[in-house]
């Protein structure tokens, strides 16, 4: 089985803020999305030291899970060596899907550490696949507060994960690669500019993969994001998982409940 089954491509921008911390790679199988982390020390570093390590990936011919899990590994590593360089602590957001072959099937193995996204798009209707590493995430999941709530709670910015922070363990999960089926991978710049609604009709309606990215960033700009904005989109274009095939032990590696001994205070982004 080739990888070449899925098209992707990205865009991004500063938004309001001096300098553009995201970084992004679209390519191959490869689409993830780094968001380094604002108030950190070497932030844009910290991102492109994550997005590099899959860059070894882009030109497999077949990649499977263990491959993914080498790739993080090599992201928290160079994040860490880079925090010892620059005395102090940096950090990044990881979220993207990578193409993946599992028992022989095609899969989406969709990633996640921090708060930057993964969404998948059929029949124009949007669905979120990761769930955000937050504190106003831990809040929704009580039921302290609701998703609404959460989206100008004073303390969206703590993220209670993060590339770099000393914790080996992130999600993951195995989506089937259906035709037709769009995923888009943003930063948090995305979500705070522009509602669900907005991101799937425009996902929806552009088209080609490198048009849809580019306006999903150009509408967020156009609504004042007061963040950086990456997003890349990603098409699966022939493969077709098995229906019945089963993706397990991969539907979902890592523990989440680890977000409870996560020293949050240092993970506060600047204020937006």
């Amino acid at each position: 089985m080739t990888v070449r089954w899925c098209a992707g491509a990205g865009a991004t921008a500063p938004g309001d803020r001096p300098k553009n911390e995201d970084a992004f790679l679209s390519s191959g199988p490869v689409h993830v999305v780094a968001d380094g982390m604002g108030g950190h020390l070497a932030g844009a570093a910290a991102s492109s030291a994550v997005v590099e390590a899959f860059r070894e990936l882009t030109d497999a011919a077949t990649v499977d899970p263990d491959d993914v899990v080498l790739a993080v590994a090599r992201a928290q590593e160079a994040v860490e060596r880079l925090s010892e360089r620059v005395g102090g602590s940096s950090g990044s957001t990881l979220t993207g899907a990578i193409a993946v072959e599992h028992d022989g099937q095609p899969w989406w193995m969709v990633i996640n550490v921090g708060d930057s996204r993964v969404y998948t798009i059929e029949g124009g209707v949007l669905s979120q696949i990761t769930v955000d590493h937050s504190y106003v995430q831990r809040l929704v999941e009580r039921g302290d507060i609701t998703p609404a709530q959460a989206e100008v709670h004073p303390d969206r910015n703590i993220v209670t994960r993060a590339i770099g922070d000393g914790i080996r363990d992130f999600d993951a999960w195995l989506v089937q690669a259906r035709p037709g089926s769009r995923l888009v991978v943003a930063s948090d710049g995305l979500m705070k500019a522009l509602s669900d609604a907005r991101i799937a009709s425009i996902a929806s309606l552009a088209g080609e993969v490198s048009l849809a990215a580019g306006r999903l960033v150009g509408a967020a700009v156009d609504a004042a994001a007061s963040d950086n904005v990456t997003v890349v989109v990603v098409d699966t274009l022939h493969a077709h998982t098995d229906p019945d095939a089963d993706p397990s032990p991969w539907r979902l590696w890592g523990a989440r409940g680890d977000d409870d001994d996560t020293t949050i205070s240092g993970r506060r982004r600047e204020s937006v």
